[in-house]
């Protein structure tokens, strides 16, 4: 079954399985009852990344609290996207909308990498997270993704597994469409890195250029915010590799 753009969705941090109840959240519960008006016996989507979508009814169990009472599986759970998103964290408004965006674009994997010219040198975990699932029941995705500690640079490239191809987002490349340099990359694992707001070193550049498995894409002739790249380089990494291109 195709996603159902009209209904409402809801991740969930259990398991599902067909009749057995869950009890909303409060916050669940509030949304459902007092913000959506729902009857007894209305209907939501829910997934909990590992089960799939499931269609549940809305079972009132007090003023305040209700139940979820999955009826049916409405889509099967996909494999977990294996698109690699490494960047710079940003100030926190800006970091929220990059995370959204990039768990819409079919990250699979959030590795946030300090760099020297990165401002921001920590991120909130429980607020990433939260980005993401909201990203997911918007969007009719099914799966969240992993999200790992911050890296310095040099750090994560000393163990980088050569056989994923990183793809860098480099204001100093020579210029040239980004769909030209990565049809030239094998099929194969994917990662894409978006430097911090101040773009990286001269250091961290050659760094980057002198391994193997970096190609190097230029987004063209005017200077993009972080979070603006973010959008611009997943959208040309899904349609010359990605999901634009099966």
């Amino acid at each position: 079954m195709t996603f159902d753009h009209s209904a409402q969705r809801l991740f969930m941090e259990c398991r599902i399985a067909h009749n057995v109840a869950i009890n909303a959240s409060r916050e669940q519960a509030n949304y459902l009852l007092n913000v959506l008006r729902m009857k007894d016996g209305a209907t939501v989507l829910i997934f909990n990344g590992i089960d799939g979508e499931w269609l549940a009814q809305v079972k009132h169990s007090g003023r305040k609290a209700c139940d979820l009472l999955p009826i049916e599986q409405t889509r099967g759970q996909p494999e977990p996207y294996d698109l690699q998103y490494v960047f710079a964290p940003l100030k926190q408004a800006r970091l929220d909308y990059m995370i959204q965006k990039a768990v819409e674009m079919g990250a699979g994997v959030l590795q946030p990498v300090l760099t020297q010219y990165t401002q921001i040198r920590s991120v909130n975990p429980k607020r990433m997270r939260a980005n993401a699932i909201e990203a997911a029941e918007q969007c009719g995705i099914l799966q969240l993704p992993q999200l790992r500690s911050p890296e310095k640079l040099e750090t994560l490239l000393s163990s980088w597994n050569g056989e994923r191809r990183l793809v860098f987002c480099d204001e100093g490349a020579e210029f040239e469409s980004p769909i030209t340099a990565l049809a030239k990359i094998d099929d194969g694992k994917l990662a894409i890195l978006v430097g911090p707001e101040g773009g990286f070193s001269p250091e961290e550049r050659e760094l980057l250029v002198s391994r193997p498995y970096v190609t190097a894409i230029s987004l063209g002739p005017r200077v993009l915010r972080a979070d603006t790249a973010a959008v611009a380089a997943l959208a040309v990494l899904q349609a010359a590799t990605g999901d634009w291109n099966q």
